[in-house]
């Protein structure tokens, strides 16, 4: 058999290529094995994670901002803007996709006043992909950003609250700081309702972040603007009262002064002033966050002789008082071992005299017996006195209660009748406005009860809601606030203390400074103040205040004043407070054109 040419060639299976092909064979496998291993762990251990990660990468979030309700005044019976809306803007970022210098060179350079962030920070941060870098900023300035062609920066159209009349009634209006939440003042206190609730748009992107106009996931929930508040205020009563407050500062030894003008009858704030004040536009220039504080509202204080006013008028609603009865005033009284004093010593006061002739020199021992016929007792104080007075002052006239009103306030502080040593002294003392603390509206509240026939009115600060230009009432607020109108004392009381607070300014009728045909009365107040934890006898500092009504003769009183003025180490007393009163009603009757009685 002729012998083949070819030859079997044996492989040897050590040999370099073959070990290569194995090797290569297992990588292969191995790869494979841990690539099933892992989407074994993507597709079953770890499918949630990897779906909300995609569906992040995938989706567009965007809050809709509400816009904020504007806030009104009244001027006279139509509503005026007080408190607008400006459009601004934020500048939003993504720090993983932006150049950092480009970034902060071109902010810094155009937009530095309104920068709000640190960018090294913010770059530093790992995995951040959205930061807001500016806010409340101009159109002008985003329009020229714009130019500028950055990657990866947006302009989100936010507002910015305007208060065209500057430092007009600011205390009481209050701010909105720069995440947009309102902060003291109605902007605090009604926040809930001029903020409205913001939107929210969820829809699918493609890579480029572009929407998708599919989607099963895709949300939209717009946003329920804020309410336009229109306040009780009076715009050009309000400036008026401001203006005379500020001339009275000047001229005297006081730095600080409020003034609140409301209705008795229906518990309405038509003014209220705080001096000094601050522009909410610029609030963070203030040095002293008290300036921030409503002195009517916010800052307990001992009114002194204007708590005659309550004093008296208990005891003659519970008939054991009237402005006829005597008593023998020797000046003072001794009580649980303290003297009490009265401040006017004229010696043709000494001996018996009546409530009516106490009350208008302003006599401690005047309240102080009105206390004692509480108790049934015209020779001491006695528990059941002291636990009338307190029914009186805690439970009808609520001086140591939140009113109610739509501002920040803070309760009184009403001793208890029956803790605590020294009761006798301590309530002698709350009798003519010491030892208690309690607001200017918790005060003037309870005094407009006093003069208007006997009914306790909740205080109020709103008319309502502008819509569609008409004024309406406001509803379904955040938190509503029981109003309260109860009549706590008789028509006869009312009519006798009316009588005497008019008795009370007979010399300023006088004089010419009370006008003829109209019903003006009051009471003043001088506060001692308490220094390391005593009263300073020395009258060093006192604070002034005065309360009072005018109206026609004939008819309920039509409006409330109160005042307070005070100075460090300054002695201010009630008449220099009554001059401030009496400046204030002259402006409010011809501001309001009241007309004069028979």
């Amino acid at each position: 058999m002729p012998r083949s040419n070819y030859q079997h060639q044996i492989v040897n299976p050590t040999s370099s290529p073959h070990r290569r092909i194995k090797i290569l064979r297992n990588v292969v496998f191995i790869a494979f094995a841990i690539i099933a291993v892992r989407l074994f762990f993507i597709q079953i251990i770890e499918h949630n994670y990897w779906i909300t990660k995609a569906e992040k990468e995938h989706t567009i979030l965007e809050t809709v901002t509400a816009r904020r309700g504007e806030i009104y005044m009244m001027d006279h019976d139509e509503p005026v803007a007080i408190v607008l809306n400006q459009t601004t803007y934020q500048i939003i970022i993504d720090p993983s996709v932006t150049n950092k210098d480009e970034v902060k060179q071109a902010l810094e350079t155009y937009a530095k006043d309104y920068i709000v962030v640190d960018f090294d920070e913010i770059y530093n941060q790992e995995g951040l992909r959205y930061s807001i870098v500016a806010k409340n900023v101009p159109r002008n300035i985003i329009e020229t950003l714009n130019e500028q062609d950055l990657t990866a920066v947006w302009f989100k159209k936010t507002n910015q609250r305007v208060y065209p009349e500057g430092q007009l009634a600011s205390v009481l209006l209050g701010f909105v700081n720069a995440d947009g939440v309102g902060q003291y003042g109605v902007e605090g206190a009604l926040n809930p309702v001029l903020a409205g609730k913001d939107g929210l748009i969820k829809s699918t992107a493609d890579v480029n972040k572009v929407a998708l106009s599919i989607g099963n996931d895709n949300i939209k929930i717009p946003a329920e603007d804020g309410r336009n508040l229109v306040l009780s205020i009076d715009r050009g009563l309000e400036q008026g009262v401001e203006e005379i407050t500020k001339k009275h500062i000047d001229n005297t030894a006081a730095t600080h002064a409020s003034a609140l003008v409301m209705d008795p009858n229906t518990g309405e704030i038509i003014a209220m002033a705080n001096l000094p004040n601050y522009d909410p536009a610029n609030y963070g220039n203030v040095t002293d966050a008290s300036a921030y504080l409503n002195q009517v509202t916010e800052v307990p204080y001992e009114p002194a002789s204007i708590c005659k006013s309550f004093a008296f008028s208990s005891a003659i609603n519970e008939g054991v008082m009237s402005a006829d009865t005597t008593y023998f005033n020797q000046g003072y009284e001794i009580i649980d071992g303290w003297k009490i004093q009265n401040a006017e010593q004229r010696a043709s006061l000494y001996g018996t005299i009546n409530m009516k002739t106490a009350l208008y020199w302003s006599l401690n021992t005047g309240s102080i017996y009105a206390l004692k016929l509480l108790g049934g007792d015209p020779n001491q104080i006695n528990q059941a006195g002291r636990e009338k007075l307190y029914d009186y002052y805690h439970n009808k006239f609520r001086l140591d209660h939140l009113s109610g009103i739509e501002l920040p306030e803070v309760e009184g502080i009403i001793p208890d009748p029956n803790e605590g040593w020294g009761r006798d002294s301590v309530y002698a003392n709350m009798t003519f406005g010491q030892n208690l603390n309690i607001t200017m509206l918790q005060t003037a509240t309870a005094y407009s009860a006093v003069i208007n026939g006997g009914t306790y009115h909740t205080p109020t600060i709103v008319k309502g809601e502008l819509v569609n230009g008409e004024v309406a009432p406001l509803e379904n607020t955040t938190e509503s606030t029981e109003k309260i109108d109860n009549k706590i004392l008789s028509d006869e009381t009312s009519a006798t203390m009316r009588d005497m607070f008019i008795n009370n300014r007979n010399y300023k009728a006088r004089a010419g400074i009370d006008r003829a045909g109209y019903a003006i009365g009051g009471k003043s107040g001088t506060a001692q103040v308490i220094k390391n934890g005593a009263y300073d006898d020395t009258m060093s500092e006192t604070v002034g205040s005065y309360i009072g009504f005018v109206g026609p003769n004939g008819e309920l009183p039509k409006y409330v004043i109160m005042v307070k003025m005070l100075g460090e180490g300054q002695y201010l007393d009630g008449g220099i407070a009554s001059n401030l009163f009496d400046d204030i009603e002259n402006y409010l009757i011809d501001y309001l054109k009241i007309k004069p009685g028979a």
